[in-house]
Formats: C-alpha cells, structure tokens, sequence
C-alpha cells in the first residue's frame, strides 16, 4: 500500500491511504468525500469572514464603470462612503449568499479534485506539478458550474443593489425568490462561460503553483513534514499568482453577473465592449484589494483545512 500525497493536504499528519492505481485502502472513497465537507467548509467559512470586506471593495469597484461618473475615488473612499452610508456591516453586505455556498463548494472542490489526483499518481503515490495543474482545472470547472456561479452572481447582484437608490433586496432568501421570480433559474447563471473561465485558471494556477513549492521543498523526501508557516506562505504566493493570471476574467464575470449585465450579449462582447469604453487598464480594477483577499484567502484555507483534517484523523478513526 502506497502513500498518497494530495496537494491539499501538504502535511504527511493530514494524507490519506489509497492502494495501488488510486483505489482505496483503509478508508472508503465515501468517508473521505464525507471528511472534506466540514474540513473544506469550516476553512471556507473562516476565510470568508476574515477577508469579506476586500471582497466588497473589489467589487464595487469593479462595479464603478468609467462611462459613468465615477462614484469612487479609490480603495479608502469607497471604505468610506459604504460605512458612513450603511455602517461598518455594509462592508458585508452579500456575506450570506458566499457563507451558504463554502460547504457545497468545497466538497465539490475536493471531491473532484480526490478522483482526478487518484488516476493521475505515479506509483510512488507523487503527483507532478503538470498533473497537480490538471486536476485543478477539472475541480475549479467542477465547482464553477455546480456551486460557484449561482452564488456569485447572487453576490454580485446583492452587492449592487446596495448602490441604488432603493435597494429591494430585504435579505439572502428574499433576494434569490425575487431573482428567480423575475428571471427564472437562469437569472442565477449569468456569466457562466467567465465564470468556468475564473474558477478552472484559479484552481489551475493554484495547485500548479502549491504542487511546484511543495515538490521542491520536499526535494526526494516525499514525507518530510511542512510548517503551517510554510504552507501559507506557499499558498499566499499560489493565490498571488491566480490574481495576476485571470483578473480580466474576474471582472468580466463581475460585470456578467451585475444588475446591468442585460448591455451585454455574451461574455466575449463583455470583454470588448470593457476594452473599446474603458480601456486596457478597465481589466485590472479591483486588483489590489482582490490580491489581498486572494493571498490570505489562500493562505488560510490550505493552513486550516490541514489541520482539521489532521484533527478529524485523530477523533474519527476508521482502522
């Protein structure tokens, strides 16, 4: 029986068993998937609070169209104008919609990615860096489709309609009846093709990038343990890479999923009509407040989930 090393759980405490060819050993493909739900979930669930309000920014921002008169002047006023407007909690405004969606999202995400990275080992139980980019695409498209696109796009139209004069949207459950009541299951889909675009580079760049660190840290000792340190100053750098990769294709997908997406036909003529109005630059708003989220986004769900995972080992054995 081999040990297998998954890109997600970067510390030897953390891996699972599987058997020759990816089958399972010890514990069943079943328990693993089930494992990863409160794990994925709970690291999710943190992140998201701690880093929300960067979300926000960015978003608005992005939001901000420049054939308008620009309602914001930058980072700090935006900051500004939301908590004299609506408080310090209207910096968390469409929390709701992105904390209901972490758990689905994340065992999706690490399901998908667990039977990808089971077929795709050498016999020595290594995945490569090549292989670790691969498996990331399949679960970033994954979730993209099944989780991620309808909550985002109820984030984004939730965020925007803070910015009108008459917000109508009273709460999370009000906000997707009325959604749905007036455009159907397909208001919750806008922005589909930038969204499988942004998820399956993130994920893509990411496990390329964490697989790479991981594999030179290592060096020819597969097992050799990884500081919590380490793996979040790797995954602050994977998550760093992932925003200068597809920044363009997060503010597309913004611009699909916002209340004003009806000015556009499709994603590619999104992107045009950003380029032609707006300019080149038009493509990176939001960047700097979406690396700091990104980065410590990164960072702290490959930290946690390590260690829950290392915690559920110990309190639901299976041998």
């Amino acid at each position: 029986m081999h040990t297998r090393i998954p890109t997600w759980h970067p510390d030897p405490a953390a891996k699972v068993r599987v058997g020759r060819g990816g089958a399972a050993g010890g514990e069943g493909e079943g328990l693993r998937a089930v494992r990863s739900v409160p794990a994925g979930g709970l690291a999710g669930g943190i992140e998201i609070c701690i880093t929300f309000p960067t979300e926000y920014v960015k978003t608005q921002l992005q939001l901000d169209e420049r054939s308008h008169p620009p309602r914001y002047r930058g980072i700090g006023d935006c900051v500004r104008q939301t908590v004299r407007s609506h408080g310090v909690l209207g910096l968390y405004r469409g929390l709701s919609s992105l904390l209901y969606g972490s758990i689905p999202k994340a065992a999706v995400r690490f399901g998908t990615f667990e039977f990808l990275s089971n077929h795709m080992r050498d016999a020595q139980g290594r995945l490569d860096s090549t292989r670790g980019l691969l498996c990331g695409l399949g679960a970033g498209v994954a979730e993209a489709v099944v989780v991620v696109c309808p909550m985002e796009t109820i984030k984004v139209k939730f965020i925007h309609d803070q910015t009108s004069a008459n917000p109508k949207y009273r709460g999370f459950f009000h906000g997707v009846r009325e959604i749905v009541r007036e455009q159907g299951l397909k208001g919750t889909y806008q922005g589909l093709t930038a969204t499988v675009l942004k998820q399956g580079s993130n994920q893509a760049i990411r496990f390329f990038v964490m697989t790479s660190l991981r594999n030179w840290y290592r060096g020819d000792n597969p097992n050799k343990p990884m500081n919590p340190l380490i793996t979040g100053v790797f995954g602050a750098i994977a998550g760093a890479a992932s925003v200068f990769g597809n920044t363009p294709l997060d503010v597309i997908k913004t611009r699909m999923q916002g209340l004003e997406a009806h000015k556009y036909r499709n994603t590619w003529d999104c992107g045009l009509q950003i380029l032609r109005n707006e300019g080149l630059k038009a493509f990176y708003k939001g960047t700097v407040p979406r690396l700091g989220r990104v980065c410590l986004d990164v960072a702290i769900v490959f930290v946690i989930y390590d260690e829950v995972v290392k915690l559920l080992n110990k309190v639901w054995k299976t041998d």
